[in-house]
C-alpha cells in the first residue's frame, strides 16, 4: 500500500524549489541593547545581538516558544533579531547567513534538516559566531543541544497509554522522519512496540504541509475509513494530534479512539478539555521555558562560560483528567497548578535575571 504522506526527499526538493523571500520575515525585538549591571563582558556594555532563526513557526508551541527567547532576552538587554520559518531549507540557510552580516554574537537555530545546515552552520563558528541548536541535531562539539527530553516525553505518553488501553492495541501512528525531536520520539515508539508485541501499528501518516494540522486530519480520515480497527493514535506533536482530533470528530469515531501527544498550548487546552474530546493526554515542556532556556544558552556561551552540551528541559505529563479535575483551562492556570511546569534550572547563571 502506498505511504500515506510523502517522504522527506520529495517534499525537501518542493520546498527547496520556492521562491526565496529575501525580506525573510525579520523582526527585531530589542531591550536597546542595554548594559546588564554585574554582567560579565560583553553584556557589562550592551551591544549584544543574538538571531533566533526558525525553520518551524507554524503553530502555538512555536509561538510561545519565541515569546519566551523574547523575555529572556529583554531581561538580558539582548537585541534579539528572529526569522521566521517557512518550513523551507533553502531560507533557513540564506537567513542564518543574512544573521552573519548582521554581525550578531549568537545565533540559536530552530529545527531544521540537518544536512542542509552543518555546513553553513560551521561557516557562523568559523566567523566566531557562537550557536545553540533547538531539536535539530547538527553533530557538532561546538553547538550545545537543547533538546525536551524526547525520551521521556514519548515514555510518559506511551506509558499512559498502556494503562488506559492495555498492552493489546491496535495503534496509528503519526510521524514523519528528519526532525530530530520527532526521529527520538520514533526510537522510544519502536522500542515499545518490541516490548509489547501486541500492540500492532495499524497505519502510519504524517506531514508538516501547511497548515498542518488540516494536512494531517486529510490522511488521518483516509487511514480511520482503511483502518476502523485503531483504538489508539500515536501523535507526538500537538498539530499532528489537532489533525488526528479533527479527523475523528469529523467521522464521529471520538468516543472509539484514544490520541496521545505532546507539546501543550491554551488552544490545546481547550481542546483536550473539550466534551468526548479523543484527545485523552499529552506530555510537554512549557514552550515559553524552552525559548527562555535557549536564550541562556546562547548568552552563557557569548559570556564564554559553558552550558555544557546537552541542555535538557523535562517534560510533564498532563491528562485530559488533570485538566478538568484542576479546573484548568490556560497555560497560566496550568503554571500554577503544576509548578514543575513553570520554570527549568537548565542553562542559568546568578548574573542572569529571570525573564520578565
Amino acid at each position: 500500500m502506498k505511504s500515506l504522506f510523502q517522504s522527506r526527499s520529495i517534499w525537501v526538493r518542493a520546498l527547496g524549489a520556492l521562491t526565496l523571500c529575501s525580506a525573510a520575515v525579520l523582526s527585531a525585538v530589542s531591550a536597546h541593547s542595554e548594559p546588564l549591571k554585574g554582567a560579565p563582558a560583553p553584556f557589562d556594555k550592551g551591544g549584544v545581538r543574538i538571531a533566533l532563526v526558525n525553520y518551524l513557526s507554524t503553530g502555538d508551541f512555536f509561538q510561545a516558544y519565541e515569546a519566551g527567547a523574547q523575555k529572556q532576552a529583554r531581561a538580558l538587554g539582548v537585541d534579539l533579531r528572529i526569522y521566521e520559518g517557512r518550513q523551507d531549507a533553502s531560507e533557513q540557510r540564506e537567513q542564518i547567513q543574512q544573521a552573519i552580516s548582521l554581525g550578531v554574537s549568537a545565533i540559536i537555530v530552530n529545527h531544521g534538516l540537518p544536512e542542509s545546515l552543518k555546513d553553513v552552520v560551521q561557516r557562523a563558528l568559523d566567523k566566531g559566531v557562537k550557536v545553540v541548536a533547538f531539536d535539530v541535531d547538527l553533530a557538532n562539539p561546538k553547538v550545545p543541544q537543547i533538546e525536551q527530553s524526547d525520551r521521556d516525553l514519548a515514555s510518559l505518553l506511551l506509558d499512559q497509554a498502556v494503562k488506559d488501553n492495555g498492552d493489546a492495541f491496535a495503534a496509528g501512528y503519526v510521524y514523519v522522519a528528519g526532525f530530530a525531536p520527532l526521529d527520538r520520539r520514533d526510537a522510544v515508539w519502536r522500542d515499545f512496540k518490541r516490548a509489547h508485541p501486541n500492540v500492532q501499528e495499524k497505519a502510519r501518516w504524517g506531514t508538516v504541509d501547511n497548515p498542518i494540522a488540516q494536512s494531517v486530519a486529510n490522511q488521518a480520515s483516509a487511514a480511520y475509513r482503511a483502518h476502523p480497527e485503531i483504538r489508539v493514535v500515536f501523535a507526538p506533536y500537538d498539530e499532528f494530534a489537532r489533525g488526528a482530533k479533527l479527523a475523528a470528530d469529523e467521522a464521529r469515531l471520538s468516543s472509539k479512539l484514544r490520541i496521545y501527544s505532546a507539546d501543550i498550548s491554551t488552544a490545546d487546552i481547550e481542546a483536550i478539555r473539550a466534551p468526548g474530546s479523543a484527545w485523552v493526554a499529552t506530555a510537554a515542556t512549557n514552550p515559553a521555558v524552552v525559548g527562555a532556556v535557549s536564550v541562556r544558552t546562547a548568552a552563557l556561551l557569548v559570556a564564554g562560560q559553558d552550558p555544557g552540551h546537552h541542555i535538557v528541559v523535562k517534560p510533564t505529563l498532563i491528562t485530559r483528567d488533570d485538566l478538568l479535575k484542576n479546573d484548568i483551562k490556560t497555560i497560566a492556570d496550568l503554571g500554577e497548578k503544576f509548578p514543575a511546569f513553570r520554570s527549568s534550572e537548565a542553562a542559568t547563571a546568578a548574573w542572569i535575571p529571570a525573564s520578565q
